[in-house]
């Protein structure tokens, strides 16, 4: 184990934990005989159990989750992400935790997860292009993170950032997007049981394109919203900028809550089309909060989705 920074007196460890490309196809895994195809060397197994908030629903295969991607650090098409992200360098990783908490620092990835039980959530997905995907992710709660480095309580609101390291992100060499990728979470929807920090998924440590070593999981929000390959966490008492808003805030807004009443400009969000449903699948009719009503509608109460979009 890497021995990581000392700040402000706390001890910051480090894991070395390094997510490889996968490429087995679902099929295999269920056919359970072995028969399974890899690109390139085994990803290491995680030691999880299953999360009591995932849905029945069939996840998609992996290689429709690791070959279909919005990852625009790597580039704007949906197969850049594979193909370029093979030359991230995700160990050693570290994290910045500031603002507004107890013990800030920066905490080796080994730190972030011990004492972490790490769950399988099979969640809906779904883009604001009007697709959706079934991930089986493999996490923990954002919540028990939070609570071990004490929020304060004048926090209101938690801001993340990506990595930037354009020798290695190639997207990052264009002026795509304002770098870092910023996003943003009101702190009661930091703390919902459903928002989690994923490190892999499959069973497996997260391949590079879907945001390794970490990333956010918030299902009831449009894909974007779950930012990827996160290095800083920062909690503050004012709502943080994020980048999609920052770019078009008619067309983005802070909240991002998968809602089937409220389009966007240019897509239509009251149906979805699943990938890997062929070319005679159809489409979906898309729920509200993206089927989490239940769970989450409660932090919402009182407000006009439609402005707070």
């Amino acid at each position: 184990m890497r021995t990581g920074t000392k700040v402000g007196g706390t001890r910051l460890g480090w894991s070395d934990v390094t997510p490889k490309h996968l490429w087995m196809n679902r099929r295999a895994l269920i056919a359970g005989a072995g028969a399974v195809a890899l690109a390139g060397p085994a990803a290491a197994k995680l030691t999880y159990s299953p999360g009591a908030y995932s849905t029945d629903e069939t996840p998609n295969s992996l290689d429709d989750i690791t070959t279909y991607n919005n990852f625009y650090e790597f580039g704007t098409g949906k197969e850049d992400p594979s193909t370029y992200a093979s030359a991230l360098t995700t160990d050693p990783w570290s994290i910045v935790i500031d603002g507004m908490v107890d013990r800030p620092g920066t905490y080796d990835l080994a730190d972030i997860l011990k004492d972490q039980p790490l769950e399988e959530r099979i969640y809906r997905f779904r883009c604001v292009e009007a697709w959706s995907m079934v991930v089986p992710w493999i996490g923990f709660e954002l919540s028990g993170l939070l609570n071990r480095v004490g929020v304060q309580p004048s926090a209101k609101y938690v801001a993340f950032e990506t990595l930037v390291r354009p020798e290695e992100m190639i997207g990052q060499q264009s002026p795509i997007l304002e770098w870092p990728y910023r996003e943003g979470l009101r702190l009661d929807e930091a703390m919902h049981p459903l928002t989690i920090l994923a490190t892999g998924l499959y069973g497996e440590e997260m391949p590079k394109q879907n945001g390794a070593p970490i990333r956010l999981v918030v299902p009831w929000k449009y894909g974007f919203k779950s930012i990827k390959s996160i290095v800083k966490i920062t909690l503050t008492d004012q709502q943080p900028p994020t980048t999609w808003n920052m770019l078009q805030p008619s067309e983005y807004g802070f909240y991002s809550n998968v809602n089937p009443t409220v389009d966007h400009p240019r897509w239509s969000q009251a149906s979805e089309r699943r990938i890997g449903s062929g070319l005679f699948g159809g489409r979906q009719d898309t729920l509200m909060f993206n089927g989490y009503e239940e769970q989450v509608a409660s932090l919402y109460a009182g407000m006009d989705l439609t402005a707070n979009y």
